[in-house]
This record gives C-alpha cells, structure tokens and sequence, in this order.
C-alpha cells in the first residue's frame, strides 16, 4: 500500500520524473502556457509555484545582501537550466506576481486525449501577458506580395515575347 508517501510516481523513476518536471517548469515559464495530462499538470503546478516563490523572495531583499540574491538565483538555477529563463523569471514574472499571496498557476480541465483516453489538463500563469498576431499577419503579407511579384514577373516575360 502507498500509505502516506506523497510523492506520485507518475510510471517513472526519480531522475526521469526530475528531468521532466524541469523541462516542463522550463516550457511554462518560457511559453506561460502548457498542455499536459492531468496529474502531472497537478504535481508541475505545485513545483512552479515554489519557484515562482523562491524568486518573488528575491524582492524583498535590499540590494545590500547580494549573498542572498545569489543563494536564491542557485536554488531556482538547480531546476531550471536556461538562463534566459531565469532572467525572465527574476525580472519580469516576479514583479509581476509581487503583490499576489500564492496561487500563480491555474489549471483548466480539456478533453481527453485521442490514442490512450488520458485526462488532459492546460496549466498557465494567472497574470499572462498576451502575444499580439500581428506577426502572422507581416507572414500573409510578405506571400502576397511574393505572388504579385511573381505575376509581374511572368506578365513581363510575356510582354518581351
């Protein structure tokens, strides 16, 4: 019996589940968005809000302590392997949760996977700040007009003819 051991297992040993669990912590906060099944969308939840936390901490201390700043940066740096990611989390995802007591992540119940039936889950962070398409609109433009260019292009060679 699994009484009392609160670790889920998830079908995986201890270095597997660490690994993945860092490249999904990696994934959210890069994307602040993910899709993943339901369990494990619960146990990446409950391990991106203590670093989220660990970072938030980083606010607090006056820039006296530099020791301390440092301490945090290396715990969260265990987990997290990107230093762009890091970046990001001390400089743009803690200030913006300086002010919320908890609760970064939310998770949202979806459909159920085709193939295997498995409960999908989306786990995003709460205060998420929202890409414009305006990029894909610059991609729609730029095939239009290599399409009249290549109209022009043939028109032309007719014409010489």
């Amino acid at each position: 019996m699994r009484n009392k051991n609160s670790v889920k297992q998830l079908g995986k040993n201890a270095s597997h589940r660490s690994a993945m669990f860092d490249n999904m912590i990696t994934s959210l906060l890069i994307h602040e968005r993910i899709v993943t099944t339901k369990q494990k969308g619960r146990v990446l939840k409950k391990l991106s809000e203590r670093i989220i936390t660990r970072a938030k901490r980083n606010l607090a201390i006056p820039e006296s302590e530099d020791a301390s700043k440092l301490h945090n940066k290396r715990e969260v740096m265990k987990s997290i392997k990107n230093r762009d990611v890091i970046k990001k989390l001390f400089e743009d995802i803690a200030v913006r949760f300086r002010d919320r007591k908890g609760g970064y992540t939310r998770m949202y119940l979806l459909d159920r996977r085709t193939g295997d039936n498995a409960e999908m889950a989306s786990v995003e962070l709460v205060e998420r700040v929202k890409i414009e398409p305006a990029v894909k609109a610059d991609k729609k433009d730029k095939k239009t007009d290599k399409k009249k260019e290549g109209k022009k292009e043939s028109k032309e060679k007719k014409a010489k003819k």
